[in-house]
């Protein structure tokens, strides 16, 4: 598996941390929570069906109290599995004694934080084990009547313990529901089960390469070699894809899909009841054929749906495409890019889509210079290309440079008629390759506003907010009903202390004033989300916030939700287990759900 654009979210680099002891105890919340790696020796391959023998996170801490930390291997750890023939099974005790020895090699040295396990899936960043549906949860204060739906967001959560680099963004895919109806809530969490995962559930460890954790240097070289190996060989099946399905959610066609740009997304369905279950892969009834970023977008007035799909190996290094309400696919328009450009997001207005061409590149060759292949290209001239939505090819894109910018999400754009424009709102990253490789420098986003004018072809580019009142905003939405139209409110999740989320800002992009929402104490939570209070509603701003909370102190996890007019708290739905902080999400109302596919 050649990495092709691993899913990405909200950066996270969790500061240092006591690691949990191999002892299976769980330390109480007020220590940071991590991983150590197992220094006892492994199975013989004749034993176990790879070196690899990784418990799944059981049981993971959600209360302050010590508890101990069941496990549980999902295939036996004493054979093979029964359908593989003796020429397998020889090829597997090889690999295996090959992948055991590249292991040892790997634990000798020291891993940067970036992709360490201890920094990366420390305290409440780790995972949690499936949760079944709970009903009636107890509520605080009354959820608005204008709220009769789902909430589902969706995050990193590794089934299996990393046995060398990891990553947050490496983690399987897991949704937390909350279903509201009638004041009352209920709540779920599920694996996204992905072909990696139910292929990893059955060899009871974890063996696809991760693609930022692990793909870097010689060793990485190595390791997606024994992976091609092994798929040689009929022991796993990359060819229905290999990714993770964690960082987005949209519903579209009447489905929910979960999408992380390294594969197809993954159709989950939610049960009557709010719980979860996934449909599989889904292709778009066999038109779609390549991966598709995370952040599709949705044209309010129209219903077309729109994307991306970069490649990393192989040109056409980009793709867009667009689909009709009732799903059909337009042709693919190639972007002529000389280079494989890390493309997380991207913008839509009325008639154009605004493409980020920015200087996080992938140089897979960099890997023979034991390197990593996320890499941030000093010489490059970051530019945005502007593209009619109904192009059928790239012959009237308009690339405006704009230099040393390099926008993670971009929140919205609109079309400025008088000015020849179009203006872009974003978070810019300093330094842009932060969340990949590591740093001294002190990591900012600044809300930005960009103008490209397209008659001269310059730029120009300015915070949103005075510099007295900077701040990190990273992860938040506008009212997505006035997607790709001038917004006056953006909602953004207040990333300090940097990475931890402390609240969200309702920001005024034409005045730059910011009304700010703190969750208070040790709680903090993620992104942000806007629903409107009900389906006729018109205002901007008229409608509410919610977002996941969890409180560090007492290691207790809630849904809040916020008047997003005047930010005041309007009730709290109390949640049975622990949520870990995550990437995105989106809300499903009830007449949607019934016409689920």
């Amino acid at each position: 598996m050649a990495p092709t654009g691993a899913q990405f979210g909200l950066a996270v680099s969790p500061p240092s941390s006591t690691v949990l002891p191999p002892s299976s105890t769980v330390l109480p919340p007020s220590s940071a929570v991590s991983f150590a790696y197992t220094k006892s020796p492994r199975r013989k391959p004749t034993q176990t069906p790879c070196v690899l023998n990784s418990p799944t996170f059981i049981n993971f801490p959600k209360d302050p109290k010590p508890i101990p930390v069941t496990t549980e291997n999902p295939s036996s750890s004493s054979s093979y599995p029964p359908h593989w023939n003796l020429l397998q099974r020889a090829a597997a005790a090889a690999l295996d004694l090959a992948e055991s020895a590249l292991l040892s090699l790997e634990r000798s040295q020291p891993l940067p934080k970036t992709v360490d396990p201890c920094h990366q899936i420390a305290g409440n960043y780790a995972p949690v084990p499936e949760r079944p549906l709970r009903q009636s949860l107890p509520v605080s204060g009354d959820i608005p009547d204008g709220i009769d739906g789902v909430y589902l967001r969706n995050g990193a959560n590794p089934l299996f313990e990393p046995v060398s680099g990891h990553h947050l963004f490496d983690g399987d895919g897991m949704i937390h529901a909350v279903k509201i109806s009638g004041g009352e809530a209920s709540y779920s969490c599920r694996f996204t089960q992905t072909e990696r995962l139910v292929q990893e559930k059955e060899l009871g460890c974890p063996i696809f390469p991760k693609a930022i954790g692990e793909l870097h240097g010689h060793s990485g070289i190595a390791r997606l070699m024994l992976f091609y190996a092994r798929g040689l060989f009929g022991l796993v099946n990359h060819r229905n894809g290999t990714g993770v399905a964690n960082a987005g959610l949209i519903y579209f066609h009447d489905r929910l899909l979960a999408m992380s740009e390294d594969d197809l997304p993954y159709q989950v369905r939610v049960t009557d009841n709010g719980d979860l279950e996934t449909v599989g892969r889904y292709d778009f009834d066999g038109q779609l054929k390549s991966a598709m970023i995370a952040h599709p977008k949705i044209d309010p007035e129209t219903k077309e749906l729109f994307a991306l799909s970069y490649d990393v190996v192989k040109k056409p290094y980009l793709k867009y495409f667009r689909f009709s309400p009732d799903g059909g696919k337009s042709p693919d328009v190639e972007i002529p890019l000389t280079t494989p450009t890390m493309m997380h997001d991207f913008a839509i207005t009325e008639n154009f889509v605004v493409i980020p061409d920015h200087q996080v590149v992938f140089k897979l060759g960099d890997m023979v210079l034991g390197k990593s292949p996320v890499s941030y290209d000093k010489e490059k001239i970051s530019r945005f290309g502007i593209l009619p939505k109904n192009a059928e090819d790239a012959s009237g894109i308009i690339w405006v440079e704009s230099p040393e910018t390099f926008c993670f999400h971009l929140w919205n754009a609109w079309e400025s008629p008088d000015t020849d424009e179009v203006v872009v709102i974003g978070s810019c990253m300093t330094p842009a390759d932060s969340i990949f490789n590591e740093s001294d420098e002190k990591l900012n986003s600044v809300l930005s506003e960009i103008r490209l004018n397209l008659r001269t072809g310059k730029s120009t580019r300015r915070p949103v907010i005075p510099d007295s009142d900077q701040m990190n905003l990273e992860a938040g939405m506008v009212n997505r009903n006035r997607l790709g139209r001038k917004t006056r409110f953006a909602y953004l999740a207040i990333a300090e202390p940097w990475p931890k989320v402390s609240g969200f800002a309702k920001v005024d992009l034409f005045t730059g004033e910011s009304k700010n929402y703190f969750y208070g104490g040790m709680k903090y939570g993620g992104e942000p989300f806007f629903v409107r209070r009900g389906l006729d509603s018109d205002g901007e701003d008229d409608g509410y916030i919610l977002t996941f909370v969890h409180d560090e102190k007492t290691w207790k996890s809630e849904l809040q939700i916020v008047n997003a007019v005047n930010l005041e708290l309007e009730a709290t739905v109390k949640l049975p287990s622990r949520v870990p902080y995550g990437f995105h999400g989106t809300f499903v109302n009830s007449a949607d759900m019934v016409n689920q596919a």
